[in-house]
């Protein structure tokens, strides 16, 4: 069985002055890691079962209080063979 994760990018913007409190917020939920937060501008990187399972939360972002806008940039899926397989 293949163990199937989507890796994907966004980039939140949020009002300046609300930056550090959205991007601790954005810390605090599963998957989901701060790579970067300047002037409004939070890129994050998401992973997921499911382009679906990444999708509601990145929507559910941009519904937070102080987002501006949350927009997907990049998407990868990475499937990974069972090691314990036999060919």
């Amino acid at each position: 069985m293949d163990d199937v994760r989507h890796i994907s990018s966004a980039v939140v913007i949020a009002f300046p002055h609300r930056c550090a409190e959205v991007a601790a917020r954005l810390e605090a939920l599963p998957d989901t890691e701060v790579h970067y937060v300047q002037d409004g501008k939070i890129v994050i990187v998401l992973e997921g079962a499911s382009t679906g399972e990444v999708g509601s939360r990145l929507a559910a972002i941009g519904l937070m209080d102080g987002v501006l806008a949350a927009n997907l940039v990049f998407e990868q899926i990475d499937i990974q063979d069972d090691p314990g397989a036999v060919p």
